[in-house]
């Protein structure tokens, strides 16, 4: 996967406007599955051990717990479940959690020909400075989960547009009930205005077309090259901003 140098959001905990029951509909159904997936080698490299950020991660979140739950959820709302044939895993091999003193917040990348050793690289000055105190942990959470989308997901061949990329990401992310508080349901102009604000118009289009409507995105992007003028007629029979206009509408009348 081609580096994804802009900074990921913030982190936990601001569901969508009338939507926690759906989430914890969501969290539920997947909960019973997580073990039916395996999870790739997981590894954690601190690369400055006296750096604060350091001592907070590790007094916050057990890495073994984070990477593997992490994954599992994202596995699970990406792919349901193994056998499924509607959906195909990524042959990614190995995920490795890299703690670092740089700017940003996270980024992921990956190595070999296949692209399937991936390295999650996390600012450990990002981690120093979350504040208050109890929003560490979530936002730790948060984080992770949005860049190990990054390990498991589809991309349109290189052609989809990085706000959907993001978007994606953002969604799982809300689904693990990981939004950050400062998350909102905003118009924007655009739909692939990415992160959250994209996740949130994924999240319309789950509900208007069903549970599995976002993994069905993203296998599209695992089988064709991203085209917007025939990839969204092709999954619903409608242009994505004619799509995004009716989205916009329910937030102009708060529906």
């Amino acid at each position: 996967m081609t580096r994804i140098a802009e900074p990921t959001p913030l982190p936990p905990s601001a569901p969508i406007n009338g939507t926690q029951k759906h989430q914890e509909e969501s969290q539920d159904e997947h909960k019973d599955n997580l073990g039916t997936f395996s999870v790739p080698n997981i590894q954690l490299q601190i690369r400055d051990l006296k750096h604060p950020g350091s001592k907070r991660f590790l007094g916050a979140v057990n890495a073994t717990d984070l990477l593997t739950t992490g994954t599992l959820n994202v596995l699970k709302l990406l792919y349901n479940t193994p056998p499924n044939p509607e959906t195909t895993v990524p042959p990614t091999s190995s995920v490795t959690l890299v703690l670092e003193d740089m700017p940003g917040v996270a980024y992921t990348v990956g190595h070999n020909d296949n692209n399937n050793i991936k390295e999650i690289h996390f600012s450990l000055s990002y981690i120093a400075q979350i504040n208050p105190p109890s929003r560490v942990t979530p936002e730790i959470n948060g984080v992770v989960t949005h860049e190990l989308v990054h390990c498991f997901q589809y991309n349109g061949f290189g052609a989809a547009p990085g706000g959907l990329i993001e978007g994606i990401a953002d969604w799982v992310r809300l689904h693990c009930n990981l939004a950050p508080p400062h998350w909102k349901q905003e118009i924007k102009p655009n739909w692939d205005a990415g992160y959250q604000h994209t996740a949130y118009f994924l999240e319309y289009l789950e509900k208007l077309y069903g549970q599995g409507t976002v993994r069905r995105i993203n296998e599209k992007l695992r089988v064709s090259r991203y085209a917007e003028d025939t990839f969204w007629p092709g999954l619903f029979g409608r242009k994505v901003k004619d799509l995004f206009a009716d989205y916009t509408k329910t937030l102009q009348h708060g529906v």
